[in-house]
């Protein structure tokens, strides 16, 4: 079947997005890597256009030349199916190929695939470039926020835009507590709609009743924590929290800073006061939790999370939850390179639900699984209560 008009605007779409969020950025800035879960920005910009070819073109396009024979070393994440790689933390290194080059190579795959895709093609390949589309959109927020922890880790503290995504929102409505009853919830990905593969196996989940916040947590929230000693009370810690806590000398939030005795905050727009009925940002899954303990609340499952979510917004931030990332039932791997998206990292993760302020357009959906280790917190990650 041939490419329909609005697949073509959406994958033209995704790619001039990809290359927007950079505009701002200086040629310096496209290299820059300060820790290994960070990678630079020209990495991100040839990583997508590198998923294309390897998994579109090579297999689909007749006669196809690679842009460039060493680029699937650069550019390969972690598909140990299709070669070797450079190792994640040594990204920042890459000097060559200059951004003009990588601009080159992104312009030469968008090219080669629209003209496969105008012709007649299988409906297997257009799911292929669909996965593509949303995989380069994953990059989009992480591009993102990769972005703000580069600039953000500079000691100039430099704004990135002055039209960045709206990191802080007007002031929301009062928490309430929204109560659901017990009762058995479908939990999972189910009818027309792109979702991943971790979000399918719909199944029923029993829950009890529960109440759940229907705003996430402010920083106002934190600032009483703070004041009250909450990093200093290892009895609101897990163990491996406490241990995090006192290795890395956390104080606060990520791009909170005290000055002159008030907080302020880093955001893509520069350094700012910390307003207090903003949502949190930036925090941990220990510091989720402990935040829950010290009020007497907990965090939810992302069951509960999934069976309430549509009784209350969400969106601004990624809300941690109790849940370890696991397979739903009856999940299986993709066979091949693909099969690596998302199951091999089914273990040591908590899932996150909602979305944020720096996920693109379309790419939020309820049944949408994020998912990291404990002590990351360079996302937009904050929590909801519930008891």
């Amino acid at each position: 079947m041939p490419l329909t008009l609005n697949r073509a605007e959406q994958f033209l779409t995704t790619r001039s997005l990809s290359e927007k969020i950079c505009n701002p950025l200086q040629t310096e800035d496209y290299v820059v890597q300060p820790v290994d879960y960070v990678s630079p920005p020209k990495w991100h910009l040839g990583h997508s256009s590198w998923f294309f070819e390897a998994f579109i073109l090579q297999q689909n396009f007749p006669g196809y030349r690679n842009f460039h024979e060493d680029f699937a070393f650069v550019f390969n994440s972690y598909y140990e199916a299709m070669g070797k790689r450079v190792i994640r933390g040594e990204r920042g290194n890459l000097s060559r190929p200059p951004v003009s080059e990588v601009y080159a190579y992104r312009k030469h795959v968008t090219d080669h695939l629209l003209e496969l895709l105008n012709r007649e093609v299988s409906d297997e390949l257009l799911s292929l470039v669909e996965i593509g589309i949303h995989h380069e959109q994953q990059h989009q927020e992480l591009l993102l926020t990769d972005i703000k922890y580069i600039l953000g880790h500079n000691p100039l503290l430099p704004a990135y835009s002055d039209k960045p995504p709206q990191e802080y929102p007007g002031p929301s409505e009062p928490s309430q507590w929204i109560s659901v009853p017990a009762g058995t919830h479908t939990i999972g990905h189910h009818g027309a709609g792109f979702c991943f593969d971790n979000e399918l196996g719909c199944h029923q989940v029993l829950l009890q009743d529960f109440d759940i916040a229907s705003q996430p947590a402010t920083n106002q929230l934190m600032l009483d924590f703070i004041a009250d000693g909450g990093y200093k009370r290892f009895e609101l810690w897990h163990a491996e929290g406490w241990d995090w806590v006192k290795t890395e000398n956390i104080q606060a939030p990520l791009y909170w800073h005290c000055i002159d005795g008030v907080w302020h905050y880093y955001t893509l727009q520069g350094l700012i006061p910390v307003k207090p009925e903003a949502p949190l940002a930036h925090i941990s899954y220990y510091e989720a939790f402990a935040l829950a303990q010290w009020k007497g609340f907990r965090l939810p499952t992302e069951f509960e999370w999934e069976a309430a979510q549509s009784m209350f917004d969400w969106g601004l931030r990624w809300e941690w939850t109790e849940s370890a990332y696991s397979p739903y039932p009856g999940f299986s791997k993709a066979p091949g390179a693909l099969g690596e998206y998302n199951g091999k990292f089914m273990v040591n993760q908590k899932v996150l639900r909602g979305a944020s302020v720096a996920t693109p357009p379309g790419h939020s959906r309820a049944t949408y699984r994020n998912f990291f280790h404990p002590h990351l917190r360079w996302q937009y990650t904050g929590l909801r209560f519930a008891r």
